[in-house]
């Protein structure tokens, strides 16, 4: 029957795969794959011979049309992204609401994911939290960082090593040097670490290290505390 999986990868851990992920991998017609060399190594270690063919963000627009076409005719695709569950700040939400829209069937397997593991490891409240990804670089970051001002929720945040001490910088002039954060960085790998501490602390390390790989950083939303010092300061 055709059919979209979205299969999730692991994020560093290859042990961090489940069982039905490489049982789909292998039984689909074909693999569409963020970067196929990457890809490819991951296919190699658990033995799985799928064709594969590059879907990233460069062509997805290009290619939509053209895939849901060849599911409708009756193939099985898995879409994977480098790392973790496709959509999540990497490839696929285009091609579901695609396949959505043509009423085609998606079959979303549960698996590995940068920001939860990130999340539960900060100690920070969990029962209500925002995921925001990326902040925007320059157009737009402003803005954004004015909105999560009044923002009561834990907030999540993917964050490029080379931008971190700047983004801290933010973190702090928006949201006060006091705020409690953690940074957790390559995750299930071989070096991973979670530092945590108030904002300001967390600047001090971060402005005295080079920073490298998969970085994600978790930022406690606005207290009760907070928004009476405002209202008294105002």
């Amino acid at each position: 029957m055709s059919k979209l999986y979205l299969v999730p990868t692991p994020i560093g851990n290859l042990k961090d795969i489940t069982f039905r992920a490489i049982e789909v991998l292998k039984e689909v017609d074909l693999i569409l794959a963020e970067d196929t060399r990457n890809s490819s190594k991951l296919l190699q270690h658990f033995n799985i011979s799928t064709p594969m063919q590059s879907h990233h963000m460069h062509n997805e627009h290009q290619q939509l049309t053209y895939w849901t076409q060849q599911i409708n005719a009756g193939k099985k695709i898995a879409l994977i992204s480098d790392a973790g569950t496709p959509a999540i700040s990497d490839p696929g939400f285009l091609l579901t609401r695609a396949c959505i829209e043509n009423q085609i069937e998606i079959e979303c397997l549960p698996g590995a994911t940068a920001l939860i593991p990130a999340l539960v490891n900060s100690g920070l409240p969990n029962d209500r939290f925002v995921f925001e990804g990326f902040l925007p670089d320059k157009k737009g970051r402003q803005t954004r960082l004015l909105a999560l001002q009044e923002e009561t929720r834990t907030m999540i945040f993917y964050v490029s090593p080379h931008k971190l001490t700047k983004t801290i910088g933010d973190f702090k002039q928006y949201f006060g040097s006091d705020r409690r954060a953690s940074i957790s960085r390559e995750l299930t790998k071989m070096f991973e670490e979670t530092l945590r501490g108030s904002l300001e602390e967390l600047f001090a390390i971060a402005e005295k290290k080079t920073w490298k790989g998969e970085i994600v950083m978790i930022v406690a939303g606005k207290t009760n505390k907070e928004k009476k010092e405002k209202h008294i300061q105002s």
